[in-house]
Parts: structure tokens; sequence; C-alpha cells
């Protein structure tokens, strides 16, 4: 039996009573708020495997929730529900620490597949073996979400740790841009390719103290992790 914990916080009660139902039926324990202030001191009190927010709540959004949650919490999964998606909504979802977005209106299996793939990646990535990385002068917690370069500590949002997660696991070799996009976007659509473009730029802005260090675009191809 599943035995996955789920905290799903959505005001309007009809939506998160199908949600919920379909979620039972699948095995999942589910628990829920209708607001950010229950939804935190759930999540603090409560071994949650995975957080579904809505970003429109009353009195806190779901964007300023998951970034209390991050706080205390890097690696649990967020998929966030929101009513629009565009290019800065997206940023904003991301580094709240946010891991995947879900527009409304959206199928229950969508739904159920967006969560399976938050938990097995989530799983991978507790499955690694180091806790930290060596990537030229840098040094990078996957876990913890951080590079530290000469005692100076840089915040990664979870897709950037996840994305340069994956490069440095190809170090020296082609990640397939493709492949990257599936793994961690579900998808290789045009929107989502500009919006991995966007945090290659973030992660070499991070990295560009160490010369040494560099992420090539392969056109057409993929990106390569030099270290």
């Amino acid at each position: 039996m599943n035995q996955y914990k789920i905290l799903l916080v959505e005001d309007e009660p009809f939506i998160a009573k199908v949600i919920k139902d379909s979620l039972v039926q699948k095995n999942y324990q589910v628990l829920c708020a209708g607001d950010g202030k229950k939804a935190y001191n759930l999540f603090l009190n409560e071994k949650i495997d995975l957080l579904i927010l809505d970003v429109m709540l009353p009195a806190v959004d779901g964007f300023t929730l998951a970034k209390q949650i991050r706080k205390v919490d890097t690696h649990t999964p967020i998929l966030f529900l929101t009513a629009k998606i565009n290019t800065i909504d997206l940023i904003e979802g991301y580094k709240s620490g946010g891991n995947d977005y879900l527009k409304k209106p959206f199928s229950l299996d969508e739904l159920l597949l967006r969560i399976e793939e938050l938990l097995k990646r989530a799983g991978k990535l507790a499955a690694i073996g180091p806790a930290e990385v060596n990537i030229g002068n840098y040094l990078f917690h996957p876990h913890r979400q951080t590079l530290i370069y000469e005692g100076e500590i840089i915040k990664l949002s979870s897709r950037e740790s996840e994305l340069l997660t994956l490069l440095h696991k190809n170090k020296n070799a082609l990640t397939d841009r493709k492949l990257a996009l599936i793994s961690l976007w579900g998808d290789d659509s045009f929107f989502n390719t500009r919006t991995m473009d966007v945090f290659i730029t973030k992660l070499r802005k991070h990295l560009k103290k160490d010369s040494a260090v560099e992420i090539i675009n392969l056109r057409g191809l993929g990106y390569k992790l030099i270290c």
C-alpha cells in the first residue's frame, strides 16, 4: 500500500474534495488546508512527502507559503496549481522553491502523473551518494540547494539545483536537451525549452567566479558542464 502523505492546500472546498477523493483512491494519505497558516502548521507537525499548493490563497499566497517552507525544508516536492501561467509567474514560482506547475483546469490523470514523477525525482535525489560535490572551486550541496565559493553561500532554487545535479552527473559530456526537458519538466515543448534556457543562464551567473567552470551550449543537442 502506498504510504506517501500529501498536503493539499486549496481554498475552494469542491476542488479540494475532488482532488482528495482521487488521491485517496490511489492510496495516498491526504491532509487538507484552506489557508497558508493552517498548511504551515500541518507541515511542521506532520511528515509530508509532497505539497500541492494553490497559488491564489487567502492571506498568504502559495508562493509566500513555499518560501516559508523552504526555510525549514529544501527537498520536499512542491507542485503549484494555478489558473494562469506566464514567464513571470513561472520564474517567481521556481524562485520560491516550487518544483512543478499544473494549470487549471487540469485532468486528474495528469495530476496523478505529475505527483508520481515528483515523488520519483525526490527519491532519486535522496538516493544520491555524496551529500556534496566539487564543481571546480565550488562546493555544491544538492540536498541543501546551495553552492559555496570561498565561504560565500549561493542559494539555489529547487529547479536550479535539479538542473545542476543533472549537468554534473554528465560533467564534461553532453546532457541531451530533450532528455533533460522530459526529466525535469515533463515534456520538451517550446515554452519549457525557453524556460530551461533561463535556468541555464542563471547557473552560468552563479558559476562565473571560477573561470575554469563553464556551461557550453551545443546547439540543437544540449549542454555540457565543463569542470
